[in-house]
């Protein structure tokens, strides 16, 4: 859970949270009470703080923190309904690699995306599909659950690494961060189900996102990883059908992955 400034939002969020293994709170260098007021409603949440800027790096400083089977991306400002994590969780457990919420199945959908913000996720999507030979119906939703040993493949920004001189980060420190993973998750095959999920309005406090740069940033992020995803093309991969668990066949890149919804 990465969390700047989200000490209003965590009070009302958190003890609505599941019995879970562990909560990780990932602080961003909040100048409010985020870390006190997390600690005084979850005493056993374990606090860390983020190496660089932004939610990408923080959520990775949670990933490597995460001692559990299954990681689940929960952002602290109430948009994530907790209800729902048990369905994530059930489609991991059915077969897949990795869950990812999305607004634009059947049963899902937003009180808090604006028109711009929508249109612009549906450009990009529609891109990473094209360059994927995907079916994602959501790019930009970070709620999103996977297995913990799916991590190496992914090859996220290592929380030690250090950023270049004259940036804020490295790529995938920011808001991409969940293109980034889903354009990796593509990239190594990985049996991905879609889940419908209902994002809700961020109850304290303004979005630290910004539509037009980080639209554009998220589109430099597309363009890289179809160079990196062509650099590193296996002569063959695992297919992934829609089944609950993934095709026994291998075929040749580039390959099509098939995403099964779970309403």
């Amino acid at each position: 859970m990465p969390a700047k400034d989200e000490a209003r939002n965590l009070a009302i969020i958190l003890p609505r949270l599941p019995v879970v293994h562990e909560v990780i709170l990932v602080d961003g260098r909040s100048v409010d009470r985020t870390v006190a007021v997390a600690r005084a409603i979850r005493p056993d949440i374990k606090v860390i703080h983020q190496t660089r800027t932004g939610k990408g790096n923080a959520l990775v400083c949670g990933f490597m923190a995460a001692t559990g089977d299954i990681i689940v991306m929960f952002d602290a400002d109430c948009s994530a309904d907790p209800d729902e994590i048990p369905r994530f969780v059930d489609a991991l457990v059915a077969g897949a690699d990795f869950a990812k919420g999305s607004r634009f199945l059947p049963g899902g959908g937003s009180a808090d995306i604006t028109r711009v913000r929508a249109i612009g996720n549906r450009v990009l999507n529609m891109i990473v599909n094209g360059v994927l030979r995907t079916h994602y119906t959501d790019l930009c939703y970070g709620y999103n659950a996977f297995w913990t040993d799916v991590l190496e493949q992914l090859d996220l920004p290592a929380p030690e690494a250090v950023a270049i001189p004259g940036r804020s980060g490295l790529q995938g420190d920011g808001f991409e961060i969940e293109t980034v993973i889903t354009c990796r998750a593509a990239a190594a095959a990985l049996w991905v189900q879609e889940v419908s999920s209902y994002e809700q309005r961020r109850e304290h406090g303004a979005s630290n996102l910004r539509a037009v740069s980080d639209g554009l940033r998220v589109l430099q992020t597309i363009a890289f990883e179809r160079r990196r995803a062509r650099g590193r093309r296996p002569a063959a991969v695992a297919g992934v059908s829609t089944a609950l668990a993934p095709a026994a066949t291998e075929l040749i890149y580039p390959k099509e992955l098939s995403i099964e919804p779970l309403a």
